[in-house]
């Protein structure tokens, strides 16, 4: 199993609900270190620029609004299958979907307002945390 990093990011809903702490004790517990966080505010302009794979879809606007109406943590994660292991934490996109026990089931609101974004393939992931932090950020606890 290969050591990769991935971009998560805790939004809007879940900071307001303050439960940072829950899902990062949960990705610990399950073997990934964060590496990187930084807590910031996109603007809707920001939200578009990383969102832009998503621009001709009919929620790109909705997105770029809600992923700007409040405070957001941006992480690296770093552990073996990094990506695979963040994505079945966070459980699927609908919550309603999500299994019992994952981040999305246990904290999201709704499939716009769904707690967490994870990276969705490891060349995604390093565009993802490019995008938020340089190579200087990043601090292996391995």
């Amino acid at each position: 199993m290969a050591i990769q990093h991935t971009l998560s990011i805790i939004k809007p809903d879940a900071v307001a609900k303050n439960v940072i702490g829950d899902i990062i004790r949960r990705f610990e517990e399950n073997g990934l270190s964060v590496i990187a966080a930084r807590m910031l505010r996109l603007s809707a302009e920001e939200a578009g620029r990383f969102y832009a794979v998503h621009k001709d879809r009919p929620f790109y606007k909705d997105l770029c609004a809600y992923m700007s109406s409040g405070p957001i943590l941006a992480m690296v994660l770093e552990g073996q299958n990094a990506v695979a292991l963040n994505r079945q934490l966070m459980g699927a996109t609908d919550p309603k979907q999500a299994e019992p026990g994952t981040i999305r089931a246990d904290h999201a609101d709704s499939i716009e307002a769904n707690a967490v974004h994870g990276s969705d393939s490891p060349e995604n992931a390093e565009s993802e945390i490019a995008f938020f932090f340089s190579d200087l950020d990043l601090h292996s606890r391995r």
